[in-house]
């Protein structure tokens, strides 16, 4: 029995299917084998010498066994699938076949927009049962096997109230924050409505106060509805943020025109104020503004820039918040609405270039980024958030060349053919005051196409290109990339105003205001700066 006791996995396989030679004595008080037995097993494997022969691992023979299982399954597979072909054919002519095929086409038909993310050479329906079925195994985990023990994600502190508030006449109240000079001395003020879970606290994050001191600018922050600490508004629209804005302008006493800051998801609510509010705002500066993926003056081509430079899963997001915004619930619910914390290419389902993932990686970003979802997700309302998405891929109520028009004027048929042969001056209406959009080169968030489109509507914006920033890179803790955007937005710093002075001395009589006129061959120039990080 020593002897038999020796024998490899191959030996032991092969005593199954064929005569070895082997033969096992009978059970007798410890008799010896018989010496063809022994003989048998001492040949080994091929007939080799036992002699100086290394005895095979478990590690080849756990190889060998999954290797011989793959084999098996591989076959069973191949016979199953031949079973089922031979099962199914004539199947189309069935009477459950033909209950069931006006309800999937129907269910083709709805689904079928998904097929343009498929390879064209591929047939439809094989790749979605391959997707659906790596999607079944990526829901169990397979393939853990991993023992390590991994670092829990810590959970998020959300701190106890303490904004700011007021009443709007609809009864509703919403939070906000003031950063640099007061009301009285401010020389500029800037609103600036929030991006896409964030919150008040964000702002133009790194800000420093010294800044908004030697421009003399006073910053407001507010957290949009249902966001923070600000009431929900079911129902609400771009219409009503315009709106919101200019109460809370009211509210804090802004006598003057204020300048709105969009940046990314926020830059919505900044087109939109200059859209229903232009008297009140005296100019916008926007960073990497978030343009609607579904517009429809939206070119083929600007849109298949803008949707190739996105993940896979912020498409996803998109394409459930046009077409099944219900589903969005469960996707918040198990990201940053799950109490923990988390990174942001992840929640926010974005892909990052090299100076954003830089800055994502440092202490302060994490810490600010941590302070500001905490702030956001206050309230622990998915549909606030669902509102915001659904928002930025639906109609928006006005189109971006609504903001400057080119003013009609009845013409007879005299005037009409008088203008194809002159170059007029064309007058234009809408909002006439300074736009501004800075956009980064290498920002896979927002893409270039997407300033490139908002250039082509609004042609009065002057759009300032940022060779290698990203999307985060030059508008977050950048102190000399703050101090470049407000020397281009106010000049040189003047510091706060002085009341004193101000209340002394006599006031100049208003000079009217002329609308700047654009030409046809004006409007179709390039109106592009360079910007230096």
């Amino acid at each position: 029995m020593a002897a038999a006791a020796t024998m490899t996995w191959h030996e032991e396989l092969a005593t199954l299917v064929g005569d070895t030679g082997v033969r096992l004595p009978a059970a007798a008080g410890g008799a010896a084998p018989a010496p063809n037995s022994a003989a048998a097993v001492g040949g080994g494997w091929y007939g080799e010498e036992e002699e100086g022969k290394v005895e095979e691992g478990w590690a080849q023979q756990a190889r060998g066994f999954a290797e011989s299982t793959a084999e098996m399954l591989r076959e069973l597979g191949l016979g199953v699938w031949d079973v089922a072909a031979q099962s199914l054919a004539g199947a189309e002519d069935s009477e459950l076949a033909r209950r069931l095929r006006r309800p999937a086409a129907a269910a083709g038909k709805r689904l079928s927009f998904m097929n343009e993310y498929l390879p064209e050479d591929r047939d439809p329906v094989r790749c979605w049962v391959v997707v659906a079925a790596v999607a079944f195994v990526a829901l169990l985990g397979v393939g853990g096997g991993d023992d390590t023990p991994v670092e829990q994600p810590k959970k998020l502190y959300i701190s106890p109230p303490n904004a700011k508030r007021f009443q709007l006449p609809d009864g509703r109240h919403l939070a906000y924050e003031e950063k640099g000079i007061s009301a009285d001395r401010a020389r500029f003020s800037l609103v600036a409505p929030h991006s896409f879970l964030s919150s008040r606290l964000a702002g133009i994050p790194g800000i420093s106060s010294s800044l908004l001191e030697e421009f003399g600018a006073r910053l407001v922050t507010y957290d949009l509805p249902g966001f923070g600490e600000s009431d929900p508004h079911p129902g609400r629209n771009l219409n009503s943020s315009a709106l919101d804005m200019l109460h809370l302008a009211d509210a804090l006493g802004i006598v003057d025109k204020f300048w709105v800051v969009g940046y990314s998801g926020g830059g919505m609510h900044a087109w939109s104020a200059l859209r229903y509010i232009p008297d009140r705002v005296a100019g916008a500066a926007m960073f990497a503004p978030m343009a609607n993926p579904y517009d429809s003056k939206m070119t083929k081509d600007e849109k298949r820039k803008i949707w190739d430079r996105w993940s896979t899963k912020r498409k996803l997001m998109h394409i459930l918040a046009r077409r099944f915004p219900s589903l969005l619930r469960l996707f918040y619910h198990t990201s940053f609405l799950s109490g923990k914390q988390g990174q942001t290419e992840s929640w926010l389902s974005l892909s990052m270039g090299k100076k954003d993932k830089t800055l994502l990686e440092a202490p302060m970003f994490n810490a600010f980024w941590e302070k500001d979802v905490a702030e956001s997700v206050r309230q622990g309302d998915a549909q606030p958030f669902v509102e915001e998405a659904v928002l930025q891929v639906s109609d928006w109520g006005f189109s971006l060349s609504d903001i400057q028009m080119q003013k009609k004027e009845d013409q007879g048929v005299f005037e009409f053919i008088k203008s194809l042969f002159s170059q007029a001056e064309r007058e234009w209406v809408g909002f006439l005051g300074p736009i501004h959009i800075w956009q980064g080169m290498d920002d896979r968030v927002v893409p270039p196409s997407a300033t490139e489109f908002a250039r082509r509507m609004v042609p009065g914006a002057t759009v300032h290109k940022l060779l290698d920033e990203g999307h985060f890179s030059y508008f977050c803790f950048c102190d000399e990339c703050h101090r470049q955007i407000f020397s281009t937005l106010f000049g040189t710093p003047q510091g706060p105003l002085n009341p004193a002075l101000e209340s002394s001395e006599v006031a100049p009589e208003p000079v009217e205001e002329t609308s700047p006129a654009y030409d046809e061959e004006v409007a179709g120039q390039e109106q592009e700066t360079s910007g230096v990080a």
